[in-house]
């Protein structure tokens, strides 16, 4: 099972997800109240060990602006939030970055990792971002095929569900594992990555 943990902004932060095992984690570059500068995110970057990913955040930038703060941050990966077309995924192929799609189940419903050129795919819940549950079972026979995460509402305490009821490749937290909004907590990192990795996948 595939771990990320997003909305990082400390080198605590990031020294919690990676002891407890995590294989990704994300820096949000976009409006948020866990935003952090491409300044911040390289310095935070050089604290994390081969093989785990570091992923820069967006939502409805210009391509040209990912592609900026991306460099600058100097992750080796780009998230995409929201309605950015293939196009947009196309305008940053060059940057042999990990390209990462992140959307709603609704509008992936069926869908193949890969059709907009990512790399990677996050079913996010109807309201990307809030932390709100949703009903993961919904996806059924509409889930999509190859790498994807799931994501929205995501805790210590419901990813074993989430995960018998969805099947997905990997998951996604990031207020699921705070204290408070955008203040994360060692503790809930090492148990929310603890029990995905026990959750039966089916």
């Amino acid at each position: 099972m595939f771990v990320k943990i997003c909305g990082l902004s400390t080198a605590r932060d990031v020294a919690a997800a990676v002891g407890a095992g995590a294989d990704a984690v994300g820096f949000v570059l976009t409006e948020s109240p866990r935003r952090v500068s491409p300044e911040v995110v390289r310095g935070l970057v050089e604290e994390v060990p081969d093989g785990v990913l570091t992923v820069a955040v967006f939502r409805e930038e210009p391509s040209a602006e990912v592609r900026r703060a991306a460099l600058a941050a100097g992750v080796g990966a780009v998230q995409l939030h929201g309605g950015h077309p293939a196009s947009a995924f196309a305008e940053l192929a060059d940057l042999g970055l990990t390209l990462v799609r992140a959307t709603t189940a609704a509008l992936a419903a069926g869908a193949s990792v890969g059709d907009f050129g990512e790399d990677l795919m996050i079913l996010d819940s109807p309201s990307p971002g809030s932390g709100e549950p949703w009903n993961w079972s919904d996806l059924g026979a509409n889930r999509p095929s190859g790498s994807w995460m799931l994501a929205g509402g995501l805790g210590p305490g419901n990813v074993a569900e989430a995960v018998a009821a969805a099947r997905p490749w990997g998951v996604d937290v990031s207020s699921g594992v705070e204290v408070r909004r955008g203040v994360k907590s060692p503790e809930l990192i090492e148990e929310f990555v603890r029990r995905a990795r026990l959750a039966p996948t089916g």
